[in-house]
């Protein structure tokens, strides 16, 4: 059996590695939103409010948040 070129392993690991590290960014966008949405629920039932205004404020800078976030951590070339 043969072996694969060390070269043909190294750019399957780091293609694999990238796809780890932007899968991981997105669920951590998927959280930072999520939470950020259902603070907004919670204090809009607490206080009795008609309109959902901390659900409207929390959501957007959850995703204001989520997105410098991912500004951050995306590598400098």
């Amino acid at each position: 059996m043969k072996k694969a070129p060390k070269k043909k392993v190294k750019q399957t690991q780091k293609q694999f590695d990238q796809y780890l590290r932007y899968s991981g960014l997105a669920f951590q966008m998927m959280a930072t939103i999520s939470i950020g949405v259902w603070g907004g629920i919670k204090i809009d039932e607490w206080m009795g409010n008609e309109f959902p205004i901390f659900t409207v404020v929390f959501s957007l800078l959850a995703i204001v948040g989520a997105i410098v976030s991912v500004i951050k951590s995306l590598p400098e070339e």
